[in-house]
């Protein structure tokens, strides 16, 4: 017995030791931020601006990357099969919890195969129509949908992103039917919206607030508890009739499960110092962000 207590205290400094020697030398190298949407989109621009400001505490460039598709998916699909070092992170979305309800076959596991870091931020989305459209409020929209179950059409992200569901509940508190169209992204989904080709669209704000600002689309709702302060003329979607209705997405940095504690601990760190920053708050919040870090143990 005393045998295998002097094998245990020899081997565990050795098992020990490189993983310390590598959380005190990370990084050393650029770090990968995988978001799983197009590039431009709302995730993109998050991940852009936080990994901006993180790689100067770093020492190191944070590299964003899109791989866009099936929700999200595809991206921490990558994560959660990655080397647990560090180098390789998930920029991931309200869409990341609810993957495993929506697909059966996914790789990997929503809450286990993943090391949390910190949330980022937390955003309504907007219901936006071209500025031309005949419906001049959420309510219109979805009486004409109960008159004609055909009529109506929504544009989103991609089948599975927190935009589609969004749209899924709509039609589901409201009792009306409404088509779902997905795009690779928020940016083409608002191309198609300006062309025409479908007459309303579910949107963060970040994607949309230049074009109604420009006064080419009008939002009818937000899809938040309480107005966006952005756009406090906008009514809820519950104002109008839709009770109960209430969608928020956010945004937060995962690591791949294993990740040694130190390495989590210091990106928390640094993620914690970026939110701090005025010029990013600012930039956050002009996405239509309520900026919010959190511990580890708190997003998980």
């Amino acid at each position: 017995m005393r045998r295998r207590h002097l094998l245990t205290a020899s081997v565990l400094p050795l098992l020990i030791s490189p993983l310390m020697a590598m959380a005190q030398s990370y990084p050393d190298r650029p770090i990968k931020i995988l978001q799983g949407f197009a590039p431009g989109g709302n995730a993109d621009a998050i991940a852009r601006t936080v990994g901006m400001e993180m790689a100067k505490g770093l020492g190191q460039s944070a590299v964003v990357e899109a791989q866009a598709g099936a929700g999200g998916t595809i991206a921490a699909t990558t994560v959660s099969k990655a080397k647990p070092d560090g180098y390789t992170l998930l920029l991931a979305t309200g869409g990341h919890a609810v993957a495993g309800a929506l697909y059966n076959n996914l790789a990997y596991r929503t809450v286990q195969d993943f090391e949390m870091i910190s949330t980022i931020t937390y955003f309504p989305f907007l219901i936006v129509v071209p500025a031309n459209s005949k419906y001049t409020s959420l309510s219109a929209l979805l009486s004409a949908a109960r008159s004609n179950p055909t009529e109506v059409s929504y544009g989103s992200a991609g089948i599975g992103s927190t935009q589609h569901l969004s749209g899924e509940l709509l039609a589901s508190l409201s009792r009306t039917q409404l088509l779902h169209i997905p795009f690779r992204g928020d940016a083409a989904a608002l191309t198609a919206l300006l062309g025409g080709e479908i007459p309303m669209m579910v949107a963060p704000p970040t994607a949309v607030m230049a074009n109604i600002k420009a006064g080419k689309l009008k939002a009818l709702a937000t899809t938040g508890p309480q107005r966006w302060a952005g756009l406090p003329e906008v009514p809820t979607v519950a104002e109008q009739g839709v009770a109960g209705y209430d969608v928020q997405s956010w945004a937060g940095l995962m690591a791949p499960a294993g990740t040694p504690r130190a390495v989590v601990d210091r990106l928390h760190a640094e993620v914690q110092k970026v939110l701090a920053v005025p010029a990013v708050r600012s930039r956050l919040e002009d996405m239509g962000g309520d900026v919010r870090g959190s511990t580890p143990e708190e997003m998980r």
